[in-house]
């Protein structure tokens, strides 16, 4: 029998084949060090290089700044009324009618906030039509793969309790039209089905064209469904009645609710560090800005996931291999057809199309007065790079947390894996936070912003032009790009904006769903 030959006696060519076998079977054994295509971290040989800071002239200028007494203060002060309010409770829609025409069945697609502005606009609709609303189902998000109901993220009994006096809703179909359900319209060709319901339709579009169909069969499924509700041209009871739906009537279930509570007990016991960036002398200077942000904290939505950076066009520093991998991603995902991608890197950020890369997120914050003991929470599914591209924005903030870094693996069980559950967790905690920031527009930034004007909490939304201009201009000094930053955001830090035709009324509450204050 021939003996092994240990691996120092083999050639160099027996070597070379020995290493060339074991790369060609290492993905069949360890196949996630090859998957190109994941939507969070990239594969660790395929896809790119750890990048290094962009601004590195910036990120010392953040690193050695001198914190401002006067900005801390302003930072960490709540808003001042600025006479908008909720409508009082006192308000009440159109009665109920004594009798419902039928049912009304909507399926949602989407992350947990385009569901949420569907909810609201189901139960518009089935007040438009005097129908029935079946809470709907949230069909299974084909990105993050999460097959999470209704009633696992929102309270049905407070959902139904709030809205009793608006509109009819049951959790299931009666007996005789259980037959209505998603594998029934998933078979064939169903007189029941809508699946042509225009985007943004009015409310004679839907009395038009649904409330036949529930006068014929008892019932109509709408899907899809989700933005199929204009903003404008309705009833002022049922824009309050949307309002009502998302602003009280859409509470979360209370193991969300109690993991939140956990996290945001957590931020603001977190012991603050003494040590703050730039001359710190003397004594009470330093005791004075801790005290400014005792025990608050801020909330960023880093939203920076494989999607955008591909679908933005734009260059991140990741090197040849990852333009590489984000361009096959464009052509995988959507087959090259990304508008952004016919113009160079520095065109799209002086147009503000670039989302904001951790480390220009940390940079923003910094120049806003935000010191490196800031209790700052991540809010956010997924990062594309991971930690390595995160590392800049720790470096500028060290108490950054997240659900992981505050819970234990026993209280995350019941959300791990499912994105909604996680989203819910975010967003209920940013809702709690002192301020919220979103480093780039999109549902949640949208959702939040909406609902926290609605309550007169400071939000911040990043000048995306002014940003992408001064990013790009490498002769800026630290005191240059923080004036600027600062001069560029005074009026975008939670100061309410009314809504104009053809906006959204779930990014714009006012003047819909608020009274103005005598």
């Amino acid at each position: 029998m021939k003996q092994f030959q240990p691996l120092q006696n083999l050639n160099q060519s027996q070597k070379t084949a020995l290493a060339a076998v074991f790369v060609l079977i290492s993905p069949i054994f360890c196949p996630n060090l090859f998957r190109p295509l994941g939507r969070a971290s990239p594969s660790l040989f395929s896809e790119w290089n750890a990048p290094r800071p962009r601004h590195l002239r910036l990120l010392q200028g953040a690193l050695d700044r001198q914190i401002s007494i006067r900005q801390q203060v302003e930072l960490w002060s709540p808003l001042p009324d600025q006479g908008w309010k909720p409508c009082p409770e006192s308000y009440r829609g159109v009665p109920l009618p004594d009798k419902s025409q039928g049912f009304i069945q909507v399926f949602l697609d989407g992350g947990l906030n385009q569901q949420r502005m569907g909810i609201c606009d189901a139960v518009a609709v089935a007040k438009i039509l005097n129908v029935t609303l079946v809470i709907p189902r949230l069909e299974v998000n084909p990105v993050w793969q999460d097959s999470s109901s209704f009633t696992d993220i929102f309270d049905v009994d407070h959902f139904i309790t709030v809205l009793k006096d608006e509109v009819r809703i049951v959790r299931e179909l009666p007996t005789p039209y259980a037959w209505s359900t998603r594998d029934y319209y998933a078979t064939g060709i169903r007189a029941t089905r809508i699946k042509t319901a225009p985007i943004h339709a009015s409310a004679d579009w839907y009395l038009e064209n649904v409330l036949p169909v529930i006068q014929s069969y008892g019932i109509a499924a709408v899907a899809p469904f989700s933005h199929r509700l204009a903003f404008d041209n309705l009833p002022e009871s049922i824009q309050r009645l949307r309002c009502k739906v998302n602003f009280e009537a859409l509470n979360f279930v209370p193991r969300i609710r109690d993991l939140g509570d956990a996290l945001v007990h957590r931020l603001r016991s977190l012991p603050s560090s003494s040590q703050t960036s730039g001359a710190m002398d003397p004594t009470d200077r330093i005791n004075t800005i801790a005290k400014a942000g005792a025990g608050k904290f801020a909330v960023l939505h880093l939203r920076f996931n494989k999607d955008m950076a591909a679908h933005s066009g734009c260059d991140f520093e990741g090197g040849k291999a990852e333009k590489l991998a984000l361009a096959k991603y464009r052509q995988v995902i959507w087959q090259g057809r990304v508008l952004n991608s016919q113009f160079t890197d520095e065109e799209l950020r002086k147009k503000g199309r670039c989302p904001l890369t951790p480390e220009e997120i940390g940079l923003l914050l910094s120049a806003l007065g935000f010191s490196n003991n800031t209790r700052l929470y991540l809010a956010s599914h997924q990062v594309y790079g991971g930690e390595a591209r995160i590392s800049t924005l720790r470096k500028l903030f060290p108490v950054l947390e997240n659900k992981k870094s505050l819970a234990s693996v026993e209280e995350l069980a019941d959300v791990e894996g499912k994105a909604s559950l996680m989203a819910a967790v975010d967003y209920y905690v940013s809702m709690k936070s002192d301020i919220f920031i979103s480093a780039s527009p999109g549902n949640m930034h949208n959702a939040l912003q909406a609902h926290r004007a609605y309550l007169n909490l400071k939000t911040i939304r990043p000048n995306m032009i002014l940003l992408g201009q001064v990013f790009v201009n490498k002769s800026l000094d630290w005191s240059e790009f923080e004036g600027a930053v600062v001069n560029g955001h005074k009026n975008r830090q939670g100061q309410l904006r009314l809504r104009k035709q053809k906006q959204s009324i779930y990014t714009y509450p006012a003047p819909d769903c608020m009274c103005k204050v005598a």
